[in-house]
């Protein structure tokens, strides 16, 4: 319960007040990260099926959620092959890593909720 006097609001009220207000950003931070990464792996996702198709493979776009991961095999397949060193392209790991941080941050913002 917030008391509102003449000087404004109690001390005691204003302390929870302030305490809510910080958790609300905090939670609300680790969330906006979330859509960020996974904004970020969306990119890395399309990058992807662009690569493929300039190079000949067939991009269903109509199930493009269900095949991803296979879009992903291939073009780490690809590029693992192309590359003398035998690591996958970037855009392989930029999705990974995307994905890891939007799943982490979503997480840590549900529980700071």
């Amino acid at each position: 319960m917030y008391y509102i006097t003449e000087q404004g609001v109690a001390p005691q009220a204003a302390a929870r007040l302030h305490h809510t207000l910080q958790e609300v950003d905090m939670s609300g931070i680790f969330l906006a990260l979330a859509l960020a990464s996974l904004a970020w792996g969306v990119v890395s996702a399309i990058r992807i099926a662009a690569f493929l198709s300039a190079r000949g493979h067939k991009i269903s776009f109509l199930f493009f959620r269900l095949m991803i991961l296979k879009y992903i095999h291939d073009y780490q397949v690809i590029t693992s092959r192309e590359n003398e060193n035998g690591h996958a392209g970037p855009w392989f790991y930029a999705y990974i890593t995307a994905m890891n941080l939007a799943l982490v941050f979503a997480i840590v913002g549900m529980i700071l909720r």
